[in-house]
C-alpha cells in the first residue's frame, strides 16, 4: 500500500526536495501517485526551457507575441468546443462575423452584404484549411465528368513549390499532384508553364501568394489570365485556388491594388492563416469559397447534435474557440489601419534588414522586402570561394539563440542555398540590428577557417 503522506504538500518544502523532483520524471509510464502540482509545473517549465526562444525564432511565419487581451480571451474559451455549434452560439456567430469580414476583405462577390451569403469556415490552419478547398475542386471536377460520362479516376493538381500540406493532401485524398519545375531566375509558378501540365483531368491549378522559400508572390493574375485563354482555346475550365496562407493577411493592407483574389473570377477559393499575418495565436486558419456553388454540399455534413441540427465542415469535431474569438479581437483593435501600420512597420524592417545584408560583402539578395512578405532572403554570391556555407552561419548564430534557416530552393533550382528571414509582429527593429551585427562578427569568425568550433561569438573580441 502506498504512503498517503507522500502525496500532500509540504508547504514549506523547496520545490526541488519534492519526491517527484529528485528523480528523472516518468517518460514511458504514468507514475502511480500524485504530485503538487506548483511543483510539477516548475519542472516542465525547465524542460521547455530547452527549447528555442520564439521571439528569435526567425523561421517562423506563426505568431510569438500576442496581447495580455489575448490571452485572457483564450482563457476563457479554454473549455469551448468551437465544432459544436448548438451549445457555442455565440462563439459560432463570432466565427461567421470572422469569415464575412474575410470575404469583405478578399472582395467575395457577396462581401459584407449579407451575413447569410460568405461562404468559408475557420480551421486548425491554413493546411486543413488547403485541404477542404482541394476536396472542394476534387468533387467539383468529379461531378462535371460523371455528368459528361467522362471517367473521373485519374485527378491531377497543378501547382509549384508548395507548402508540404498540398503533397499530403494529394497522398491522402488520392490525386497526382502535377509540381511544375521552377525555371532559372524564378522564385515561383510562371503562367506561361502552365500549358505543359493541365489537362482534363486537372481539377485546380495552385497559386501562392507568399512562397514559403523566397516570401515572394507568385503572378496570380497573370496565371487567372492564362487559365482563361487554355478555356478559350481548349474548352478547359481550370479553377484556380489562391493559398495565401502568409500574403493573405499581408496584399490587403500594403499592396491594396493587386488583384490576386476573388476579384479574379477565375478564383474559386482561397486559404489562410489567421495565426501567420493574421496574428491570432496559433491553431486557427481560414477557408473561403467565391459563393455557394464553388462548396459542393455533400462536404456539408448537417449532424444531430446535442440538441439540434449542425452543419459543419472541418477535418475534424473538436477544437478550442479561443483562437477565432482571439482572431476577431484583433480585426476590432487593429482595424485596417491598425494591421496596416503593423505590417508595414515590419515591411521596413525587412528592407533595412536586406540593405545591411548587402552590405555585408559575401551575400547577393533574393528578395529585399519589396512587394510581397516582410521578409528578406539571400545566398552567397560564390560559395566556392568563402570557405564556408551558409549552414555554417546558421549555425554560428544559434550559438547565439538565432534560428535563421538555410535550404535549397526547390527543384529545379536545388543547386542555390538561401537564407531567410522573416519579420513578423514583435520582431522589432533592434532586434535586427543585434541580429545584423551577430551576422558580421560571425562572418569574421567563419572567414578565420572555423566553422564548426565552439567559439561563443557574441564574445568574441
Amino acid at each position: 500500500m502506498h504512503n498517503a503522506q507522500e502525496t500532500v504538500a509540504d508547504p514549506a518544502a523547496d520545490v526541488f526536495t519534492s519526491p517527484i523532483s529528485e528523480k528523472p520524471l516518468p517518460k514511458r509510464a504514468m507514475p502511480e501517485l500524485p504530485a503538487p502540482p506548483h511543483v510539477v509545473h516548475q519542472l516542465l517549465r525547465n524542460e521547455l526551457l530547452l527549447d528555442g526562444n520564439a521571439a528569435q525564432n526567425l523561421a517562423t511565419f506563426c505568431t510569438t507575441w500576442a496581447d495580455d487581451e489575448v490571452r485572457r480571451l483564450m482563457d476563457l474559451c479554454l473549455d469551448k468546443n468551437i465544432v459544436d455549434k448548438d451549445e457555442y452560439p455565440q462563439t459560432a456567430e463570432i466565427e461567421s462575423r470572422c469569415v464575412n469580414i474575410l470575404a469583405s476583405l478578399w472582395h467575395a462577390p457577396v462581401g459584407s452584404a449579407s451575413a447569410e451569403s460568405a461562404v468559408g469556415c475557420s480551421t486548425t490552419g491554413s493546411s486543413e484549411a488547403a485541404m477542404l478547398c482541394g476536396l472542394a475542386l476534387k468533387w467539383r471536377w468529379r461531378d462535371r465528368r460523371r455528368a459528361a460520362g467522362r471517367p473521373a479516376d485519374r485527378p491531377n493538381l497543378v501547382c509549384g513549390p508548395v507548402q508540404v500540406c498540398w503533397e499530403k493532401f494529394a497522398r491522402y485524398f488520392d490525386v497526382e499532384l502535377r509540381q511544375v519545375p521552377v525555371e532559372p531566375g524564378a522564385t515561383g509558378l510562371q503562367a506561361h508553364q502552365l500549358r505543359r501540365y493541365v489537362d482534363e483531368n486537372t481539377i485546380g491549378v495552385v497559386a501562392i501568394l507568399g512562397v514559403t522559400y523566397t516570401c515572394t508572390y507568385e503572378p496570380v493574375a497573370e496565371i487567372a489570365a492564362e487559365l482563361d485563354r487554355l478555356q478559350t482555346e481548349t474548352g478547359l475550365d481550370v479553377p484556380l485556388h489562391v493559398d495565401a496562407a502568409s500574403g493573405g493577411f499581408i496584399a490587403p493592407f500594403l499592396h491594396p491594388d493587386l488583384e490576386w483574389d476573388f476579384r479574379l473570377p477565375r478564383v474559386a477559393s482561397i486559404n489562410a492563416s489567421g495565426h501567420k499575418y493574421g496574428m491570432a495565436p496559433l491553431g486557427v486558419g481560414w477557408a473561403l469559397w467565391r459563393d455557394k456553388a464553388a462548396l459542393p454540399e455533400d462536404l456539408v455534413f448537417h449532424v444531430d447534435y446535442l440538441g439540434g441540427d449542425m452543419p459543419t465542415l472541418a477535418l475534424n469535431f473538436s477544437r478550442p474557440g479561443g483562437q477565432v474569438v482571439a482572431q476577431y479581437f484583433l480585426f476590432l483593435r487593429l482595424g485596417r489601419e491598425g494591421y496596416r501600420r503593423v505590417h508595414q512597420a515590419c515591411a521596413d524592417t525587412a528592407q533595412h534588414l536586406a540593405r545591411q545584408v548587402a552590405d555585408m560583402g559575401p551575400f547577393t539578395l533574393l528578395y529585399d522586402g519589396t512587394g510581397a512578405l516582410p521578409a528578406a532572403s539571400w545566398t552567397l554570391t560564390d560559395p566556392a570561394s568563402t570557405g564556408w556555407s551558409l549552414y555554417d552561419l546558421s549555425d554560428q548564430l544559434r550559438m547565439r539563440g538565432w534560428q535563421v534557416p538555410s535550404y535549397p530552393l526547390p527543384p529545379d533550382r536545388q543547386e542555390t542555398v538561401i537564407q531567410r528571414v522573416l519579420v513578423r509582429h514583435g520582431v522589432d527593429r533592434d532586434e535586427i540590428e543585434l541580429l545584423a551585427e551577430d551576422m558580421r562578427r560571425a562572418i569574421e569568425h567563419l572567414d578565420q577557417g572555423h566553422p564548426h568550433d565552439s567559439a561563443r561569438i557574441g564574445f568574441h573580441h
